[in-house]
């Protein structure tokens, strides 16, 4: 390159036009909503974004069943497996068990009715969910990548099948912020029973700030672990000691102005502060009267885990927390929703657990006006196999499960695509989890394509290269 002093007049205008040139493509991208987005408040990540266009729904409580739900025992009625019980499952092309056990076509243990004036067909698993029929956008077609646990929980959380990506909860505080600047914007609850496979992971925040990641929340007690400081330490005492601290860095964050991990770390000082007053109360369901309690099933068994996590769900997003997810099932095969045998006892358990505490969260959120602005997602990784395993289970099927959406922006009463005769493979308006994502997103005002975040030198988005909006559950 020429010493600046040696240019000649061509090669000066050359690198000015160029220049210019570049700040006008770049204005031109930031009109168009193409440049990678970036904090407004970099001190204050989880402060409120503005949407990309007017959003429906404003939070989301996400129901993971993790382990695998089998659809064809819940929300994909399929007479032919009775009519044909215990022959060979044809037709369908190639057969992939994942275990290696394949049996014959095996009929659900449990039967189907018509619910709501949309007529939608739940088994009997779900009697109080069931009662809110009209409510449900069941997508009966959807698919995912791998039959495997590991690769299928992270791609349904973070839209990779691979590790290191943000989850979708990071996703959306990312893209929106908090509306409660005391709580994280993004909280996790698991199952007494252990947590899903792939740990935290599956709700961290991948390459982005630290900011964004979930954080898990205890039902009892204080729920977080070392939320409170030393005994002995006045609120006074610590409020000066942050003061220095926050001094301290933000010298450091002026001499390195690009260290976005150095800002997130600042606010989560200061959020941790006023979480030490704010969080216990978010989950304190004491001050939830005995006939909400009771909606829920709070003091019964087996619902009383996962309806107080439920009441705690809805007290969250009321307090404007963006992002919820609640983790049905833990550890490994029968604590979970992974049935590879005794069916009828791993199904009917987890599904007792849920059932209310869910049909609950409805009302409830309805009673209270925050049904049409908060999404609820009940889903697993995967769905399971029509055939039969070690006589009484159902091994992993990737290729066409049931979820369903309810609440903010969802067209209730809707049935979305179908597998086929037996509830194997999605043969009618096939979806994947990309086009999950990218609905979510768009219900909360975010347009898939354009929320990124620059990282390696590419543009990353929640649904990589791939994407659409499922448009037959908006409303």
């Amino acid at each position: 390159m020429k010493p600046i002093n040696h240019l000649s007049r061509r090669d000066l205008l050359g690198r000015l036009g160029g220049g210019i040139a570049g700040m006008a493509f770049a204005d031109l991208l930031g009109q168009e909503g193409l440049l990678a987005q970036t904090p407004s408040d970099p001190i204050n990540p989880l402060a409120p974004r503005q949407q990309h266009f007017p959003a429906k729904a404003k939070a989301v409580i996400s129901i993971f069943c993790y382990g695998g739900v089998s659809q064809v025992d819940t929300f994909d009625h399929k007479p032919m497996l009775l009519k044909r019980q215990g022959e060979a499952m044809t037709g369908v092309g190639e057969i992939m068990p994942f275990m290696g056990t394949p049996g014959g076509l095996m009929p659900s243990p449990w039967q189907f009715r018509k619910h709501g004036q949309s007529g939608i067909e739940i088994s009997d698993l779900f009697p109080h969910v069931a009662g809110h029929a009209d409510d449900l956008a069941v997508i009966r077609s959807m698919t995912a990548l791998s039959p495997a646990h590991g690769p299928a929980i992270f791609q349904m959380s973070t839209g990779s099948i691979l590790p290191g990506h943000p989850s979708v909860g990071s996703w959306v505080t990312y893209g929106l912020g908090s509306e409660n600047q005391n709580l994280p914007g993004f909280i996790v609850f698991t199952d007494y029973r252990g947590g899903p496979i792939n740990g935290a992971p599956n709700w961290g925040n991948g390459y982005m700030p630290a900011a964004f990641q979930g954080t898990p929340f205890r039902d009892s007690g204080d729920p977080i672990v070392d939320l409170h400081p030393p005994k002995g330490r006045t609120p006074e005492q610590q409020q000066k000691w942050l003061r220095l601290l926050r001094e301290l860095n933000e010298k450091h964050r002026e001499q390195n102005p690009e260290d976005t991990e150095l800002s997130a770390r600042i606010h989560s000082y200061e959020l941790a502060f006023r979480m030490q007053t704010h969080a216990s109360d978010a989950i304190d369901i004491s001050r939830e009267s005995e006939a909400t309690q009771r909606l829920y099933g709070v003091g019964e068994k087996p619902t009383d885990y996962f309806a107080r996590q439920a009441i705690m769900a809805r007290r969250l997003v009321e307090r404007g927390v963006r992002y919820v997810q609640i983790f049905s099932g833990g550890g490994n095969f029968d604590p979970s929703w992974d049935a590879h045998w005794d069916l009828k006892g791993n199904h009917g358990l987890h599904c007792t657990e849920i059932d209310k505490p869910i049909a609950g969260l409805i009302k409830d959120l309805k009673s209270r006006g925050l049904f049409d602005s908060t999404i609820i997602l009940w889903h697993g990784e995967f769905g399971r196999m029509p055939i039969s395993e070690r006589m009484d289970g159902r091994d992993h099927n990737a290729h066409g499960f049931s979820v369903w959406l309810a609440g903010g922006g969802i067209k209730g009463g809707t049935v979305v695509g179908a597998t086929d005769d037996f509830g194997y493979r999605a043969v009618e308006n096939k979806k994947s989890i990309y086009e999950l994502h990218a609905t979510i997103l768009h219900l909360l005002g975010l347009d898939y394509d354009r929320l990124t975040y620059r990282f390696n030198g590419r543009n990353m988005r929640l649904t990589d290269v791939h994407g659409r909006v499922i448009k037959e559950v908006l409303a």
